[in-house]
């Protein structure tokens, strides 16, 4: 409160306006869980472009299936996606550097598992700001592409030292600086400075060379592992220590998640499907789940899809939605030769890019919808035969003349007519999913304040104002505020009960948009007129 008047004069005083803005959340950042070449595990990583990926996790790798959903994504229009990286059994390279009196070795490895790491090479010089120092050295750390020998990245630490007392002491150093080395974890530092590399003897005739040699991992190499399995997602322990799939409790938000097939081979599990399922519906996030490789024909999605008796998809989730059939593009680490691919990440892509043309509200699919980068599917449909397919709830990817390779569908996976589910369409799912993390993250504010009349009237018209912000958007149905949305928050909605126990309820209702699947054109022949 204010202080008290003391003196005459003209007192200002600051009101607060009980004005507390809600924003919209993001509405299509993606996450890929999956295997990559390199890069951090276990740990969210945004990236904002493919280049991002490229040079966090490698790129494009025939080891990743991930990497190529990650590219189509990027390639039909997305802007932001979280890479989780899992491995199974990959290990770093590592640098052995030995130190002279007293005899030992600084032992590094590369930053994180894999193959990546055996193309590090590690050159010492004592050009330091005193070079007679015993435990002063420089460091350069340099990656060598394998085949043509071209350096691809470097990094120099100056000055760094072996003494845990010295403020460059070179464990800190590499952690908190380098993107392409540790000192190797458990391992015991040398009591003085590794040896300084030089290059082998020059020819008699020509006097000794100094210039520094780079040296190779000389006590170990890296190696990628093997492929991927239920374990690296949802093994035992993994949810507490928030690893694999529940690695993205660290992180703040997505909206979307795509787990590409565990190789090249062999699909995504079931039980990794229902478990992504259930983990978006407690983050409200919708899971894009990929066709299983087996579905070569729409007869063999029908049967499978509608067998009662086993299931070949993993999840009936209002959080999941399954788009068929898969997509051939080409593979530039196979001569630009057309391979089948998963189309989770190219469907993640006309998600995010019809978000940011449209809106949530709108269906990513149409004429607009087109896969880019897609030249063919690898199963044609008909329309009889889509007809067999959206009504079960799969989503199709379709082939026309002039418009190319689009997606055709837009329904969650209660989506099947005989379920009759309210969420049966993407777009009303995810806009429900928008305005719940919404207002989860607007509304924050409410917590401990007054719960009176006063603070319902501040509820009213701040959620008030953002449901208004988007029915003129045009995200709701109806053509008047009334008949598209309702807020109420009052004495009706909060008994004098709730206020005991400490809640406020806040009722929040909106009209959906629905898309039009079906547009019906009626026809008549209009007879000429009869002379009487």
């Amino acid at each position: 409160m204010a202080s008290a008047p003391t003196y005459p004069g003209v007192y200002i005083r600051e009101i607060p306006s009980g004005v507390h803005t809600i924003t919209g959340v993001a509405t299509s950042i993606t996450a890929f869980i999956g295997r990559a070449a390199r890069g951090p595990v276990d740990d969210p990583t945004v990236v904002n472009s493919f280049a991002d990926y490229e040079r966090q996790f490698g790129g494009l790798s025939l080891l990743s299936t991930m990497s190529f959903a990650v590219r189509d994504f990027f390639l039909n229009g997305g802007s932001q996606a979280i890479i989780v990286r899992v491995h199974n059994g990959a290990t770093p390279a590592t640098i052995t550097l030995p130190s002279g009196s007293p005899p030992g070795s600084l032992a590094l490895e590369a930053a994180n598992p894999g193959a990546w790491g055996n193309n590090l090479n590690a050159v010492v010089d004592y050009s330091t700001r005193n070079p007679n120092h015993p435990a002063l050295f420089n460091l350069t750390i340099t990656e060598v592409d394998s085949a043509t020998g071209q350096t691809l990245n470097g990094e120099v630490f100056l000055n760094v030292s072996v003494n845990a007392s010295d403020p460059r002491f070179v464990p800190r150093v590499l952690e908190q600086s380098s993107n392409l080395v540790r000192v190797s974890t458990g391992s015991v530092l040398p009591a003085g400075r590794p040896l300084a590399t030089v290059g082998p003897a020059s020819p008699p005739t020509s006097p000794p060379s100094n210039k520094p040699k780079p040296v190779p991992a000389t006590t170990g190499s890296g190696g990628d592992g093997n492929d991927v399995a239920d374990a690296q997602f949802t093994g035992t322990g993994l949810d507490t220590a928030k690893k694999g799939l529940f690695a993205l409790e660290k992180a703040d938000l997505f909206n979307l998640l795509c787990i590409a097939p565990f190789s090249f081979s062999a699909d995504v599990s079931l039980a990794v499907v229902g478990a992504a399922a259930t983990y978006c519906e407690d983050r409200r996030a919708m899971l894009l789940v990929d066709p299983p490789s087996g579905w070569t024909s729409k007869a063999i999605a029908v049967n499978q899809f509608s067998d009662p008796n086993t299931d070949f998809v993993g999840t009936r989730s209002k959080n999941a939605a399954l788009f068929f059939p898969r997509i051939n593009e080409t593979n530039p680490l196979h001569d630009n030769q057309l391979e089948t691919f998963a189309p989770c990440g190219a469907v993640a892509g006309v998600f995010a890019r019809t978000d940011g043309q449209r809106g949530v509200w709108k269906a990513p699919a149409g004429q607009d919808a087109v896969l880019v980068g897609v030249p063919e599917l690898s199963v044609s449909l008909t329309d009889a035969e889509n007809g067999e397919l959206n009504p079960l709830g799969v989503n199709c990817l379709r082939a026309f003349p002039i418009v190319g390779r689009v997606v055709w569908g837009a329904r969650t996976l209660q989506g099947a007519n005989q379920l009759a589910s309210e969420w049966k369409y993407v777009p009303v799912r995810r806009t429900a999913l928008f305005l719940e993390e919404s207002l989860y993250r607007g509304t924050k504010w409410v917590v401990f304040e007054p719960n009176d009349e006063s603070l319902w009237a501040q509820i009213r018209l701040n959620v008030g104002a953002f449901m208004q912000g988007l029915f003129r958007q045009g995200a709701f149905q109806g053509k008047t505020a009334r008949d598209a949305y309702l807020v109420k928050c009052d004495s009706e909605t909060t008994t004098q009960n709730d206020i005991n126990n400490g809640i406020v309820n806040i009722l929040v209702g909106f009209a959906p948009l629905k898309p039009a699947e079906f547009v019906i054109i009626q026809i008549q022949q209009l007879a000429g007129q009869i002379q009487v």
